[in-house]
């Protein structure tokens, strides 16, 4: 099996067993090894009392992105730590698309930078999310 269909395999398998992303309306538009791209349309339940996207609405997408790439090697990983800079509010009706790059995999440890952006480019926020691998796979080899 190649890299990258193990990943596909991977995120077939989580998107099947997640409900969080689904009622969110994050929907998976890439995935490889290490990496992912999630979207999602920012909702008025979304919104906070501002009229912009809730803070927690933007980091549950990038954490889904962040998710999806680190779980792309068929080995079952959890977040151990995040962090995330909001850089520039999104608005109600905005097309939101995080993309997760792995940039260090040492043992059961990672690391993983998450940009969110609107869909003219915009960055909206930047996370950076610490995994660790734990038991168990998402399919069988």
């Amino acid at each position: 099996m190649t890299p990258k269909a193990r990943a596909e395999a991977c995120a077939a398998a989580i998107s099947a067993a997640t409900r969080a992303e689904h009622w969110l309306g994050i929907e998976l538009l890439a995935i490889d090894e290490g990496h992912a791209v999630m979207r999602m349309t920012v909702a008025a339940h979304h919104a906070n009392g501002q009229g912009v996207c809730h803070g927690g609405v933007i980091f549950a997408l990038a954490d889904s992105a962040f998710a999806y790439a680190c779980n792309s090697r068929n080995v079952s990983t959890l977040a151990q730590h995040g962090t995330i800079s909001f850089v520039s509010p999104a608005a109600v009706g905005e097309v939101l698309t995080a993309t997760a790059r792995e940039r260090s995999l040492m043992g059961r440890n990672g690391i993983y930078d998450v940009r969110v952006e609107t869909a003219s480019g915009a960055v909206v926020a930047e996370m950076r999310g610490m995994s660790r691998a734990v038991r168990g796979h998402w399919i069988e080899e």
